[in-house]
């Protein structure tokens, strides 16, 4: 019969490979994953030639993606009937090292994180429009429940809020097409089947873009901009986005790896729940504009993504580097 750590060290690549389902900015996928072969631990590791200089130099973005990869883990693992017991930054000395998960066959599992699992390879980034239905108060508020638990807020604003998030992003989408440092790194993180562009594992494919949009209702980012790719069609989007801003009351670099896993969390509930969804970050990678989208009567100090919400297209798969790439069993 096979040990625990056995058994552990045949799943990990299963579970590192769910894990990876998760989104993270401009899908760089910035995660890396050790597996000491036996013993039950697992190590999610920041990969810091993924990191965004430009538009993430604080690897804010970096943590809050690897927060996402964190939380499909322990989903993963409690699907499989394992208890989770993750220690976040657990090295001063290197702080790359983001987690240490250790794995446990202790007969306790988290029956709410396992019950998640079905939507770890259900959930993708829609940039398509959504119907103009609103979402129910109650699975918003089982939305904001989802990121409690996680110990994130998630606030769902009211109209002169919500406006004000709306031209804080339009704000945003102008100071990104007067930064040419920017708009270049965005570049080569796309891919629209041309020569020199990087690796189809990782990036954000042209299929993926979505339809252009009439007008400019919708907070989603248009990765096309300034290419221009000639195949894409055109849409109108909601008038009035459903948006949501997921934040915590401190800015640590543990407050980040605690919001990514409360924005899976919430985006995975939300998915189970029949709703599209995308993540928006544009106003947030600019200091004098993030500060702009919190709402001052609020307690969520800082705000670290924006959430859509909606009836639609669920959006297509995108790629996603192979296991090996991502995890080393030592």
């Amino acid at each position: 019969m096979l040990t625990i750590e056995q058994r552990i060290t045949s799943a990990v690549p299963s579970l590192v490979e769910e894990a990876s389902t998760a989104p993270s900015m401009h899908n760089t996928q910035p995660w890396k994953f050790v597996h000491r072969s036996g013993t039950r631990l697992l190590s999610l590791y920041g990969d810091p030639d993924r990191a965004l200089p430009v538009g993430d130099p604080d690897n804010r973005g970096l943590h809050i993606g690897c927060g996402a990869a964190l939380l499909n883990l322990r989903v993963a693992a409690a699907h499989r009937g394992w208890h989770t017991d993750t220690q976040l930054l657990p090295d001063h000395r290197d702080p790359w090292r983001l987690a240490d998960v250790e794995l446990e066959d202790s007969g306790t599992v988290d029956r709410q994180l396992a019950d998640l699992h079905p939507a770890v390879r259900l959930r993708h980034t829609s940039r398509y429009p959504f119907g103009d239905e609103a979402v129910a108060p109650e699975i918003l508020d089982e939305l904001s429940a989802a990121a409690l638990l996680e110990g994130a807020r998630l606030i769902v604003p009211g109209a002169w809020h919500a406006g004000a998030v709306m031209d804080l992003v339009h704000d945003a989408e102008l100071y990104e097409s007067a930064n040419e440092a920017m708009r270049a790194e965005i570049v080569t993180w796309t891919r629209t089947g041309k020569a020199g562009e990087g690796p189809e594992t990782e990036g954000v494919p042209l299929y993926a873009f979505g339809p252009r949009q009439h007008g400019m209702t919708s907070p989603v980012r248009d990765f096309d901009v300034p290419r221009g790719s000639r195949e894409r069609a055109s849409a109108a989007f909601e008038e009035r986005p459903q948006i949501a801003l997921l934040g915590t009351g401190t800015d640590l670099d543990v407050d980040w790896l605690r919001a990514g896993q409360a924005m899976e969390r919430v985006l995975l509930q939300a998915t189970l729940d029949g709703l599209a969804t995308s993540v928006i970050s544009q106003p947030l990678e600019w200091p004098d504009l993030r500060h702009l989208t919190r709402d001052p009567n609020s307690d969520v100090g800082f705000v670290h993504m924006i959430l859509r919400f909606g009836y639609g297209p669920s959006g297509p798969a995108t790629p996603r580097r192979p296991v090996t790439e991502v995890l080393d069993i030592v």
